[in-house]
């Protein structure tokens, strides 16, 4: 008797939860139209039919946001997207995240601490998967987005994983002329995208060094990939054979207005041995060797100035090896390098080019 108790139990638990899955319950403050944060701006739903919702989006767009699908980590088109401007809802255009709440969570989704108006998102208890989580969806067209967390960082502490499929963006400066047409030139000029710089690299293996200058704040965006050789296209295996004169290199774009240039340079040069040539630890050959390459004149007096004065401090037992070169063409390196830690959940504090590096080709 106890046992089919028990089994009964266990069976209304498994029911309910089947159930609750695939019909979340809305959050209390969700309604057909809703006024938000007392003002008087009302939140009207745009209803669709399926077949109209297949007609205007594409497949992926159906699947993840009116079949609560997710693309796969790293392949979004917003993931490493940093412009000025404001991500919208892909199936009705309603404002969602402003790229300055966007940062990047390492998770290969878009990441955001917050929504430009929290009226613009439903939430759902999300109970699929045998786990608990918080849905979020266009509060105007129902599109799935992605889910949120507590795993923010601060002041919000909100982690906002959204799907690049269920997002359009409005560019910083379309965005302004929308809402005024008649501006003067002064003013338009804060709303054009972020200035930023280039800087390129050598330091030892590339993993690591992209690690190191992601996590600077400032850092807008990293490539890895190859530099300095007099092969076009080159693959990661031609590279390793020492033969095509490239070495492996980090292109990092920044925001000169929080991180400058020399602030870069003393990060690379604490990330590895610049006194050693053609190698680094126990990773040897040409691929390895340290290079600064200059974008400007400006960086190239920089990176002299730099060099001088830490051979000057007696900071290395030898004289600095780095070469000081201009930028070449610069082959981004095959996808499954990019953000090789990140894509791994490897450890932060594992460093290239001090040891010996091996690599799991997908």
């Amino acid at each position: 008797m106890m046992r089919q108790k028990i089994g009964l139990v266990i069976t209304i638990l498994v029911v309910l939860t089947a159930y609750l899955s695939l019909k979340p319950s809305f959050k209390k403050d969700s309604t057909e139209s809703r006024f938000s944060k007392g003002e008087q701006t009302m939140i009207k739903k745009i209803k669709k039919s399926d077949k109209e919702w297949r007609k205007v989006l594409t497949p992926e767009q159906y699947h993840v946001m009116r079949q609560r699908g997710t693309e796969r980590a790293f392949t979004g088109k917003y993931n490493d997207h940093y412009e000025k401007g404001v991500y919208v809802c892909a199936g009705c255009n309603t404002p969602l995240f402003s790229s300055e709440t966007k940062y990047d969570h390492g998770s290969g989704w878009p990441s955001f601490t917050a929504p430009v108006d929290d009226s613009h998102i439903d939430y759902f208890d999300d109970l699929s998967h045998f786990m608990h989580r918080i849905e979020t969806r266009c509060a105007v067209c129902g599109a799935h987005l992605g889910h949120v967390f507590n795993d923010g960082p601060t002041p919000t502490g909100k982690h906002y994983c959204i799907n690049s499929v269920s997002l359009g963006f409005r560019p910083a400066d379309a965005h302004q002329k929308t809402e005024s047409n008649t501006e003067e030139k002064s003013d338009q000029k804060d709303t054009k995208s972020l200035k930023t710089e280039t800087a390129t690299f050598a330091a030892g293996c590339f993993w690591g060094v992209e690690h190191k200058f992601r996590q600077v704040p400032g850092v807008i965006s990293t490539v890895v990939g190859y530099a300095g050789g007099d092969v076009k296209n080159p693959t990661y295996k031609q590279v390793c054979s020492d033969k095509t004169g490239h070495a492996e290199a980090v292109k990092v774009t920044f925001d000169p207005s929080q991180v400058s240039y020399e602030e870069l340079l003393e990060l690379f040069f604490d990330l590895h041995d610049p006194t050693q040539v053609d190698r680094q630890g126990w990773d040897v050959g040409s691929q390895y060797r340290s290079v600064i390459f200059y974008h400007s004149p400006e960086q190239k007096e920089t990176a002299e100035k730099t060099v001088k004065k830490l051979n000057n401090s007696n900071r290395f037992k030898k004289p600095i090896a780095t070469q000081i070169i201009p930028a070449p063409e610069f082959y981004k390196a095959e996808e499954y390098h990019q953000q090789y830690y990140e894509k791994r959940k490897k450890k932060a504090n594992i460093t290239c080019g001090t040891a010996s590096c091996s690599i799991e080709q997908d």
